[in-house]
């Protein structure tokens, strides 16, 4: 069955590369050091560079292999799934790698783990990040932030919905009261602390539910609705339009618009090094020049590109994560 699993796993990863294979000998490579969540047992770690061809290894010892110093690490939250994720975190890693003159890597966040974590210790020189993993950062470890993401609107801003099946007789949040509420990731801010927002503002606590659970993902979220195993979901507003549209669920509830996920750094980055990246964010374009070589990136909570940022950005969503318990004033 173990057999099986790693199979499944290889072959996912040897997918993955090949779909790419075009830019095997560009600038960006994934970390050969990484382990993805898919199996608890058997995680492969999968090497691309520039005179190797892809290939997936089982990992003897995670820190036995000393960090390259001339090659950044771009790490991410998670929200599709770390295969997807990574599909179009790659080519948008190509472009920085382009405009900047440094060498990016992509890094998945260890099982044992968080992109916080790895902020902190600095595994991970920069990521693609949200509001509330950015605020812990920020206050833990001394993450800078550099840039917002720009939605279709062309605002640094993003909403939170709460979507149920579309034959739910639930009709407000209000009626939300007793049922079954499904959340994305304990530090998503789309798919968590929003809709503890939006609950609260609606005159509803956590234990005012039937039950609640965290997926782990946006799409999980979705999922548990889709498949009756929760009466609505807390989601990444683009994700649930989406759905909408395909007719998977119904939007109950749009929240109001917070400042958006963006790209941090950890505190260590030379300040030239994070001059260039900004310089390179602020003329991404998704929208014109880049969007040939990109993937699914009108699906991402940058869509538009980025504009500049600055920590006092997220202090209203510092405020609730105090009030809500899910941070420490004295952290």
């Amino acid at each position: 069955m173990a057999e099986h699993r790693i199979m499944i796993v290889l072959i996912s990863m040897l997918a993955l590369c090949a779909s790419f294979s075009a830019r095997a000998n560009g600038p960006t490579v994934i970390d050969p050091n990484d382990t993805i969540g898919v199996d608890e047992a058997e995680r492969p770690r999968i090497e691309r560079s520039r005179t190797e061809r892809s290939r997936t290894e089982r990992p003897e010892n995670k820190e036995s292999t000393p960090r390259n110093p001339d090659v950044l690490s771009f790490g991410f939250d998670i929200r599709s799934g770390p295969l997807e994720d990574a599909r179009q975190y790659l080519p948008f890693l190509e472009y920085l790698s382009e405009k900047t003159g440094h060498r990016f890597k992509l890094k998945f966040t260890s099982k044992n783990s968080s992109i916080v974590e790895d902020l902190g210790r600095g595994v991970v020189d920069f990521a693609a990040i949200g509001a509330v993993s950015f605020i812990e950062a920020y206050t833990k470890h001394g993450a800078q932030i550099i840039a917002r993401g720009v939605n279709k609107s062309n605002k640094a801003e993003y909403r939170s919905a709460i979507v149920v099946r579309p034959d739910s007789a639930i009709g407000s949040v209000a009626e939300l009261e007793g049922k079954r509420l499904a959340f994305g990731s304990v530090s998503s801010t789309q798919g968590h602390l929003i809709p503890r927002i939006v609950l609260q503002k609606n005159g509803l606590m956590l234990s005012d539910l039937r039950s609640y659970a965290y997926t782990g993902s946006h799409l999980n979220c979705a999922n548990a609705v889709i498949k009756g195993e929760a009466d609505a979901c807390g989601m990444q507003d683009t994700m649930a339009a989406n759905m909408a549209e395909q007719g998977l669920v119904r939007i109950l509830h749009m929240s109001a618009f917070y400042p958006s996920s963006g790209i941090a750094a950890n505190k260590n980055v030379p300040p030239g090094v994070i001059d260039d990246v900004l310089k390179a964010l602020l003329a991404f374009d998704p929208l014109g020049a880049e969007r040939t070589r990109l993937y699914n990136w009108d699906e991402t909570e940058m869509p538009n590109g980025f504009q500049a940022a600055s920590p006092a950005d997220y202090g209203e969503l510092q405020n609730w994560l105090v009030a809500f318990g899910l941070l420490t004033t004295g952290q």
